[in-house]
Parts: C-alpha cells; sequence; structure tokens
C-alpha cells in the first residue's frame, strides 16, 4: 500500500472514531473523587416491602423493620391520615421491629393511634393519643408478620436500612393487590417515604483538556423496580461570592421521570423526560436524550465546555434531592482525608443519654437503670447520676449505673396520687449538669377490682361460671380518676396443677376467637368477654382469674399492676333452671347452638304456652317462628330446651344468637345470665 492510499484509511478511522459516541466517552479522562458538596434524598424504595388496599379493615397494620449499623440511633416517624368524609375512622397500628437501641421522636398525628414495639430496645416520649403496646421478644420476620396478623389487616411492611426520617401515609392505594406479600427493593409509593441517615456518595473530578473553571453537576436517578411516573423535586443551593456562576445541571433518569427544578441561581439545564421550574411549575420544559451511562454523562459534561465536574452522584427511585454546595466557581472542591495531630474531641449526644432515663416504679420504690455500653455508645462520660437530694448516688454494679429511691428518701415529693424528683447528670463534656423530672404512680392509693358478670350489661357481679357459659370480666379502679388510663395487658385463668392455662389475653390482645376485647365502660373500666370451654379432662371445679394492667397518665407516667379472683365452675346439668329471655329483643328469628347435639329441640313460655319442636340438624338450625316483639309480648318470656328423641327427657337450655351472631340474654331466678358456646364457623 502505498502512503497515500495509508493516509487516507488512517484519515477515515479518525473521522469515524470521532462521530462514536462511545470513543468519545473514552477519551474522557476524568478520576472521580470524593467531594465537599452534600447530597441528600427523600426515597420510597425500601429493601424489602409490600403494600396492600384493604378497604374494609377495621384496624389497618403496618409494619416496619429496622436496621442500624449503631447500638444507639435517633429516628423521628410521621404518621398522616387523610381526612375521611363520613366514614368511621379506621384503627392504626404502628408495628416497629428492630435488633438495636433507637430513640423514637413521633410527629404528633392527630389522630388515635396504637404503636407495638419492644420496650427495652425503642425509648418513645409518649404523647396524647398515642397507645403502646409491647412488642413479643421475636427472632425471625415471620413471628412479626403473624403476630400482626392477630391485630388486623396488614397494609404494609417496609425493611429500612439506617433511616433518620420516615413518613408513613395512611392513604389507601386501590391498585395495590388485597394482600400483602413482601418482595425485594420495593417501591412503595405514596405510602412511605424516607431519608438515609447515610449521605449519598459524591464524587468529582477536573475535565483534562478543557480551559476555565465552568463546572456541572451531575444528577443520576437509577430505574426503580416499578416503571411508574413520578416527578423528582431537585433544589440546588450554590454558595457563590460573584453571582451567577455560569454552571450546567444535568439531570439523567428514566422516560418516565420528570423534574421540578428550584435553583438559588441560573444555571444551563439539560434534563431527560420533562422539567419545569418551582416558581412557573407549569410550564413544563421537553428535555433531551442524554447517555444513560456515567461514562456518557461525563463525556456529555466535555461537550458542553465544562472543565470541572463539581458533583456526580448516582442515586436510587427518589422523590426529592437536595444538592448544596459551600462554594462555586473556583475549582475542585475534593475532601482529602484530614491530617489528625491530635484525637478528636469525642462530643456526648446529651438528648439521648437524657432519652434513657426512664424511672421503674413498684412497692413504693423508684428506679432507674443506665446501661454502660449505651452510655459509651454516645460517647458520653457520667461523673455522678443522683437524685435531687446529691447524698443519694447512682450504684456502680459493673456493666450499669443504678439509681434507686424509697417514695420517703432522697427528696421525693410526694403529692395524693403521683411521686415527683429530678435527676441530676454530671457529665465530663459538660460544665453544667444536665437535669430531668421523674415521676412515679403511686399505685398504694389505688384499689383495683376484678369482677366477672354472666350478662354484657355488668349489672350483677358472680364468683361462678359453668362450662360452655360465656362470662363477663371488668376490672375498675378505685378511686376513678379521669386523668389515667387503664388498659389490659394480660388475663389468664389457671385451673390449677392437673390443667392447662387458658390464656385470654396477651400483649393487649385477645387470644383467640372465644374472647374479645369490649369497649371500656363510662367510668374506664376496662373491659373482655370469653367463652369458656364445654367440655375439659379433667372436669375443673374451682380456678383463678388473674389479669395484668398497665395504668398510664397524660404525661406518660406508666405502672403495671396485677389483680386476681376465685372462681367457681360449675358442670351443665346441675340443678338450676335457666329460662331464655326475649322481651324486647327486635329480632325476626334466632339460631339455636348446643355442644351435645340432641334429637330434637323446642321453645315454650313460662306459663305453659305451646310448644315449638323441630329435629336437629348438623348441629345448628333456625328458630323460624318467633313471638313477635310488640307491646303483648313484652312481659312474655321464652325459653329453650333440647330433647334426646320424641317424648324424652329434656337436658339443658340451650344457647340461642340472633341473626347477627349476637348471644341473646336470659333469666335466671331473677337474676340476668348468658349462655353460649364458641363456634367460630357460625357467622
Amino acid at each position: 500500500m502505498d502512503r497515500s492510499k495509508l493516509s487516507l484509511v488512517v484519515a477515515l478511522l479518525l473521522a469515524v472514531c470521532s462521530l462514536s459516541p462511545t470513543s468519545l466517552a473514552e477519551t474522557v479522562y476524568c478520576d472521580l473523587q470524593p467531594v465537599d458538596p452534600e447530597v441528600t434524598y427523600i426515597t420510597t424504595q425500601v429493601s424489602e416491602g409490600c403494600v396492600a388496599h384493604v378497604p374494609n379493615a377495621t384496624t389497618e397494620v403496618h409494619i416496619l423493620f429496622l436496621k442500624f449499623p449503631k447500638d444507639m440511633s435517633k429516628l423521628e416517624l410521621t404518621v398522616q391520615m387523610p381526612k375521611q368524609n363520613g366514614t368511621r375512622p379506621r384503627e392504626v397500628l404502628v408495628v416497629i421491629s428492630t435488633e438495636k437501641f433507637i430513640f423514637l421522636q413521633l410527629q404528633n398525628p392527630g389522630f388515635p393511634l396504637h404503636l407495638a414495639y419492644d420496650p427495652s430496645l425503642v425509648t418513645f416520649q409518649k404523647i396524647s393519643g398515642v397507645n403502646v403496646t409491647q412488642l413479643p421478644v421475636f427472632t425471625t420476620k415471620i413471628q412479626v408478620l403473624n403476630w400482626a396478623r392477630t391485630r388486623g389487616a396488614i397494609t404494609s411492611t417496609a425493611e429500612l436500612n439506617d433511616p433518620q426520617n420516615i413518613f408513613l401515609h395512611l392513604d389507601q392505594a386501590p391498585r395495590s393487590p388485597s394482600s400483602c406479600s413482601p418482595e425485594p427493593l420495593m417501591d412503595m409509593g405514596h405510602t412511605l417515604e424516607w431519608t438515609p441517615r447515610t449521605k449519598a456518595l459524591v464524587q468529582g473530578c477536573r475535565l483534562e483538556g478543557v480551559a476555565g473553571h465552568k463546572e456541572v453537576h451531575i444528577l443520576r436517578v437509577l430505574p426503580g423496580p416499578e416503571p411508574r411516573p413520578r416527578t423528582v423535586t431537585v433544589k440546588v443551593e450554590l454558595r457563590c461570592a460573584l453571582g451567577d456562576p455560569g454552571a450546567v445541571l444535568i439531570l439523567q433518569g428514566p422516560p418516565y421521570v420528570s423534574w421540578l427544578i428550584d435553583a438559588n441561581h441560573n444555571m444551563q439545564i439539560l434534563t431527560t423526560g420533562e422539567y419545569s421550574f418551582k416558581i412557573f411549575p407549569a410550564n413544563n420544559i421537553r428535555g433531551v436524550e442524554l447517555p444513560d451511562t456515567p461514562q456518557g454523562l461525563l463525556a456529555e459534561a466535555r461537550r458542553l465546555n465544562a472543565s470541572v465536574v463539581a458533583s456526580f452522584v448516582e442515586l436510587p427511585v427518589a422523590n426529592e434531592v437536595s444538592l448544596r454546595a459551600s462554594s462555586c466557581g473556583s475549582g475542585l472542591q475534593t475532601s482529602p482525608p484530614p491530617v489528625q495531630t491530635t484525637p478528636p474531641k469525642e462530643t456526648c449526644d446529651q438528648e439521648l443519654l437524657m432519652s434513657l432515663i426512664q424511672p421503674k416504679c413498684s412497692d413504693d420504690i423508684m428506679t432507674l437503670v443506665l446501661k454502660k455500653d449505651l452510655i459509651s455508645t454516645l460517647r458520653c462520660s457520667i461523673m455522678s447520676l443522683t437524685f435531687w437530694d446529691p447524698s443519694c448516688q447512682a450504684e456502680d454494679r459493673g456493666d450499669q449505673f443504678v439509681l434507686r429511691s424509697a417514695y420517703s428518701n432522697c427528696g421525693m415529693e410526694v403529692t395524693e396520687n403521683v411521686v415527683n424528683n429530678e435527676v441530676v447528670v454530671n457529665l465530663l463534656s459538660s460544665s453544667s449538669p444536665q437535669r430531668k423530672k421523674v415521676q412515679c404512680i403511686r399505685m398504694e392509693s389505688f384499689s383495683l377490682h376484678l369482677g366477672l358478670y354472666l350478662t354484657p350489661q355488668f349489672l350483677q357481679a358472680s364468683n361462678t361460671i359453668e362450662l360452655g357459659q360465656q362470662g363477663f370480666v371488668q376490672v375498675s379502679m378505685s378511686p376513678s380518676i379521669p386523668e389515667l388510663m387503664l388498659q389490659l395487658d394480660s388475663c389468664h385463668l389457671d385451673l390449677g396443677p392437673e390443667a392447662e392455662t387458658v390464656e385470654l389475653i396477651q400483649s393487649q390482645a385477645a387470644k383467640g376467637s372465644c374472647v374479645s376485647l369490649l369497649s371500656p365502660s363510662l367510668h374506664g373500666d376496662a373491659r373482655f368477654s370469653f367463652l369458656l370451654r364445654g367440655y375439659m379432662v379433667p372436669t375443673p371445679k374451682a380456678g383463678t382469674l388473674i389479669c395484668t394492667v398497665s395504668l398510664r397518665s397524660r404525661n406518660s407516667l406508666e405502672a403495671h399492676r396485677t389483680a386476681s379472683m376465685r372462681l367457681n365452675i360449675v358442670s351443665p346439668g346441675m340443678p338450676g333452671k335457666l329460662s331464655l329471655g326475649f322481651s324486647g329483643v327486635p329480632v325476626a328469628e334466632v339460631r339455636v347452638g348446643h355442644h351435645d347435639g340432641p334429637e330434637r329441640w323446642g321453645l315454650d313460655t313460662q306459663q305453659g304456652g305451646p310448644q315449638r319442636e323441630q329435629p336437629w340438624e348438623e348441629g345448628r338450625t333456625r328458630a323460624s317462628q318467633q313471638p313477635r316483639v310488640g307491646s303483648r309480648a313484652v312481659s312474655t318470656r321464652w325459653r329453650a330446651f333440647a330433647r334426646d328423641g320424641p317424648g324424652g327427657q329434656r337436658s339443658r337450655p340451650l344457647a340461642l344468637l340472633d341473626p347477627h351472631g349476637r348471644w341473646l340474654p336470659s333469666l335466671e331466678d331473677q337474676n340476668q345470665v348468658w349462655m353460649g358456646w364458641c363456634w367460630p364457623h357460625l357467622s
């Protein structure tokens, strides 16, 4: 090949290479290094999660699985519920599952909210309208999910890595599935937004071969797991000493992403999709096609004659992004590792430390415990820990400090219902002591009464219950204090060493379908009902009903108390006539249930009125011909009975339900009683 042809081939190759975008990227010499600008963002993407649409649920449950790299972290949680026009407000339970200690700051939601967490790991400054349930100790997600299903319909779950802020929106998501099945890298949509504590990695470089000081800021939003339209708000704050810097802002993302830009300086804008400015949000401007690789974006910056990449950052799916740069127009502001001549002075997180001071009250003694490993995590050094009386100092027990005193010592201020004091903490890093007021409820000034009733009217207490009978329990406090709220923590029926314990309430939740939590009385008494099994081996004759309750005040005080009562248990068929009263009961038909399954059943009146009998069908049947409720029938009382066969001997009375599955009251020697057995298959 002669020299002229060789020169032509080389020229053609150079021309082709110059037209190739990949070759242009390959010629960009840019060594990306960490730089000063700071980028924070709010995202809807979680490590694992799900969202469900449960419009008919009476209680919706949202579960947060939180992971933190540090032993102690601070978390801000905001829960928002839209206004419900004319509809019954839903109950909301937020479950917080974590393995590290967190200090929870909850923004006042303005509506009743239930929180469930492990109090040994979560410190929460309780606020009005928020009820707290103790979350049992679980080791797996499945255990948490199974427990949550007993409390309501799971509406969302989310696993978050080191969150700083969480925004939970309780709007129903009609396009979501009817059940929640966690998926990896889930986009929670409008249901949940959060801010990671760790700042995004921001890098920069100098583009070789380009003169001047023109800067470019490049933001790349990566595709999410679900391609749905979204608008990303980008706020840019540049501190420029000489006016507008003439900088370039490049925003690249999936085609379904548009941009809303809020910048404090004039900038040259290049984006994919569409963009608008915050001052003119309705004026959408069509973007351009941009490379979707880092090298391609750097090449685009060089094409715009930018000499410095002041910031380059890649983010997951985001709703809001904030970019702050401390300087502009003065070249690359790198962040070299500092040269330390002396060890840095560690700062104690005093706010978190004081949040750990939570008194425990029992037996006329106030106790406070501070674990040393948590104190060390907060980089604090405690010189002294005392009550208001400085002579009452904490005891060093190796791995923890313990400060305790009887209500009669250490400067305790004792009122009728509350005991007040102050904890004083002297820190090595502070010249003035830190102080926190602490209080205890005086439990000896209250008495708890546990009562068993056999009707839902709670008119006359009883200490006897029949196997297969429904009991109604009320826990009352005397004297009644409006500022204190009584809540059931747990209840069980101890039938002695030879029988299994009957669990009724655990972790403030009904245990099984035979137990129902009832609305409190007008005086705030806690109430629930339970159905005692009709068949037990061996047959118990007595038992002890034991309930543990919490007393909570408006200013976050909390105390626990246990009450118990002895019950006599009688077997079915023992002497005693039961008649079922229908006076004033507006029903057209009733259902009759009996656990033995007799051959026939019927109704008659106490006055010897007509008997109506019909065959028993598959353990349940209906009585469609009932006495009409009216002025003439008010004084008539009807009773249900069963026979072993036509003309056979009557067995014990039956249990009657109305068409809605509610048990009907009965009458026993002028005393109200309540009959029934637990049949979950009855609607």
